[in-house]
């Protein structure tokens, strides 16, 4: 199983990825939203996702271009806020109506148990849960849930802790990865009965055609730097 998340309208990013992820053999693919913010890509990524079957959550970045409530909800500032009023201007219609239907959170069974899944909380996409509490929060967590494995994005750093009760992942950044080293984040999920295998890693691609494509279309110079670096500029 492959676990993305934050896509983030980087094509190039994804389409990179979803080849690692056949490669590896993973056989269902997993995105826990925000497909769409950031990136020049919008209409050919959910385009990607969609003939891929890949199963998707909502993220903030699409609840903002798929309901005009969490716009004046939750409004975003500086290069966040620039490249969605973009992304409103050439998202295809069909592309907003499939952003509406995705939901908050999902749910999994695998040999080794329920896997949960979502963006930033499970009722809300928009908060965020941090897998860096401790083991006593976490364990906590998973029971409240009722899963084995739970995944959770919007941090665009690539973490994942076991437990005794299970495991807790977050796979990072597909189009904007932030842990310093840029490429596409993803995690590998080898599942047997009582036994999770995980690994991550991080896909080169095309940095400097994105980036080309980001200043192209007049967006945010500092969004095409940190896709070549891996962070944010200063």
């Amino acid at each position: 199983m492959g676990i993305i998340s934050d896509v983030h309208a980087n094509v190039l990013a994804l389409e990179a990825v979803l080849e690692v992820l056949k490669k590896e053999g993973a056989d269902t693919i997993i995105c826990l939203g925000d497909l769409v913010g950031y990136g020049p890509s919008p209409n050919e990524t959910i385009d990607l996702l969609r003939s891929e079957g890949v199963m998707c959550t909502l993220g903030p970045a699409d609840e903002s271009i798929a309901f005009d409530f969490a716009r004046s909800k939750m409004p975003r500032e500086g290069v966040a806020d620039i490249t969605l009023e973009w992304t409103r201007t050439v998202i295809e219609a069909r592309h907003v109506d499939f952003l509406r239907q995705l939901p908050v959170q999902l749910r999994f069974n695998t040999p080794a148990g329920r896997l949960r899944f979502f963006h930033g909380s499970p009722t809300n996409p928009s908060e965020r849960i941090s897998l860096q509490q401790s083991n006593l929060e976490l364990i906590k967590l998973l029971d409240e849930q009722r899963c084995k494995i739970l995944a959770c994005g919007g941090s665009h750093v690539p973490y994942w802790r076991e437990l005794p009760s299970g495991w807790v992942i977050n796979p990072g950044s597909v189009g904007l990865s932030l842990n310093g080293e840029p490429g596409a984040d993803y995690a590998l999920l080898k599942i047997d009965d009582d036994r999770v295998e995980i690994s991550m890693d991080k896909v080169e691609y095309d940095f400097a055609a994105v980036a080309f494509d980001i200043i192209a279309w007049g967006l945010p110079a500092m969004v095409a730097e940190a896709v070549q670096q891996g962070k944010m500029p200063d």
